[in-house]
């Protein structure tokens, strides 16, 4: 059975308390900056300063970007993330597309997204047709940062407006790739179905505009069905949408859902089958959703409203015995609890709850 929720976020507040100190780079060094770092401070002048991550491919299950992302949260300035519109490893590699989702989630978490390209690669020694390292245009980057820095409205709209850029990026990158395969004699993606894959980005920003001019009508509505669920759920896959306060609605899966008389738990979960726990990268990766269930206000289903309990659930293949932890892995463990007390979700680790 899948539930569909509905709940608002009228803002963000939350203390990121995981966060690693975070380097700062210059903008004339943002070269240096990408090639060393996954998140960094650059300063644009005496007066401005603004926290970066970049993703290496727009696809989000590929080297944990939600995680990249996390890092900077704690900055008290602009947020800014890069994500290339595509990354194409070339015939003998993986090609991923940035997708609307993404641009959702960071806009509900108030990042600015910046949509850039790569323009340099090399040739990866073990397959034909296959290129690594590949390198963002940083002065078009740097172009856009100077442009954000008098840019006054929100995240929402500046990202959308970087969708209404999409064609012209698509087109910058396209003719990268065409270069780069040109000089390294290796073959890439058909570029033909790469540009219907653009416009299906584009579509889902109208389809966003549309979805919200109708949810909006469709809400007062649904306020009217009052089905209170009567059996005992657990463990149930949901969808939940999110409404901000610009009117904009946004889905989101959640990974399960426990109903508890007038509680819902909603349920992030991160599981590991050799180590002693996920990943650090894993559950900072989990982090972002308890951004999101932590700041959510009128949350309800089929017209009942709930208190939500937002839930960070690790799993492990093999028992969790605290004391088998590494020094450092306590130190994150106790770090990432009190993330949980100060900002009120919950954790559980196989069938306990840690916090």
């Amino acid at each position: 059975m899948s539930m569909d929720i509905c709940a608002e976020i009228k803002g963000i507040k939350y203390k990121p308390l995981c966060v690693k100190p975070l380097t700062c780079y210059n903008i004339d060094r943002l070269d240096k900056a990408l090639s060393e770092r996954a998140n960094f401070i650059l300063k644009i002048n005496n007066k401005n300063e603004i926290a970066i991550s970049w993703w290496v491919s727009p696809k989000r299950t590929r080297s944990y970007p939600y995680a990249r992302v996390y890092e900077t949260l704690g900055f008290v300035g602009k947020k800014v993330t890069i994500i290339p519109i595509i990354k194409d490893e070339g015939k003998d590699g993986d090609r991923d597309f940035i997708q609307w989702d993404t641009i959702s989630l960071m806009s509900l978490l108030g990042v600015y997204v910046i949509i850039g390209y790569y323009v340099k690669a090399n040739k990866n020694p073990n397959y034909r047709n296959k290129i690594t390292n590949q390198k963002f245009d940083t002065e078009y980057i740097k172009n856009e940062i100077q442009r954000l820095l008098s840019y006054q409205s929100d995240a929402l709209h500046w990202n959308l407006e970087q969708i209404d850029k999409i064609f012209e990026i698509a087109n910058r990158a396209f003719s990268f790739y065409e270069k780069i395969s040109k000089e390294l004699g290796v073959e890439m993606h058909s570029m033909e179905s790469a540009k219907r894959r653009i416009e299906g980005l584009y579509k889902g920003k109208e389809t966003f505009m549309q979805f919200s001019r109708e949810l909006a009508h469709k809400a007062q509505r649904r306020e009217s069905i009052t089905t209170q669920p009567k059996e005992y759920l657990t463990g149930t896959k949901a969808t939940i949408t999110i409404k901000n306060y610009l009117g904009g609605y946004y889905y989101f899966t959640c990974d399960e859902v426990e109903i508890h008389g007038d509680e819902i738990y909603l349920i992030e979960a991160k599981h590991t089958k050799s180590s002693t726990l996920p990943s650090e990268g894993d559950i900072k990766d989990g982090l972002i959703k308890m951004i999101l269930f932590t700041n959510l206000e009128n949350i309800s289903f089929n017209g009942c409203e709930f208190r939500p309990i937002p839930v960070l659930k690790l799993t492990t293949t093999n028992e969790f015995i605290e004391n088998l932890l590494s020094k450092s892995e306590r130190e994150f463990l106790n770090l990432l609890k009190k993330e949980a007390e100060t900002n009120g979700f919950r954790i559980k680790i196989n069938n306990e709850f840690f916090v």
